[in-house]
């Protein structure tokens, strides 16, 4: 499926856009541990996850802009994916459009993306596979205990993301 276009086939996903507007108001470096260049791995790592798990990679594309863009630190920043969440919900009908599933999704994916959970649906475990598999750009090799999906633990039991899912800025 093709990740611009919503599961109803409405209007295109303009994410240049999108990350234009969370960036007007983004309390971080834009190329901090967690701005846009962490964004665009996770969603590289998350559209490459999809093809394999048959996530939804409308959701996992929107979870990759909006996962941390609300974060207020570079470190501990409980609330963030919550807040990040509230922005994608708030932003629905003015941003992109969505199903109101993939909406759904998107907010819980956000939400809870930094809280430990392996379970649930395959979409939500897509997004945080995505966002862990970029562990290291922090200096932690992540861990397949810690993967939600096959793919995802077999990817970091590798040892190594490279060449598949890089971690180069």
């Amino acid at each position: 499926m093709d990740p611009t276009r919503s599961s109803d086939a409405r209007a295109t996903l303009d994410t240049k856009a999108i990350v234009r507007e969370i960036l007007a108001e983004y309390a971080l470096p834009p190329r901090g541990h967690h701005g846009v260049v962490h964004w665009a791995r996770v969603l590289e790592n998350g559209l490459r996850i999809a093809e394999r798990t048959g996530a939804n990679s409308r959701v996992v594309t929107l979870f990759a802009l909006f996962h941390d863009s609300r974060r207020e630190n570079e470190g501990v920043d409980p609330g963030h994916g919550a807040r990040g969440g509230e922005l994608a919900l708030a932003t629905r009908s003015r941003w992109y459009d969505a199903t109101d599933t993939e909406v759904e999704l998107l907010v819980e994916a956000c939400r809870l993306h930094t809280d430990g959970r392996l379970d649930g649906d395959i979409t939500l475990q897509t997004c945080w596979d995505a966002d862990r598999l970029d562990l290291g750009r922090v200096g932690i090799i992540p861990d397949p205990n810690y993967m939600s999906t096959g793919f995802g633990r077999t990817v970091a039991h590798a040892g190594s993301i490279q060449p598949f899912l890089s971690t180069e800025s």
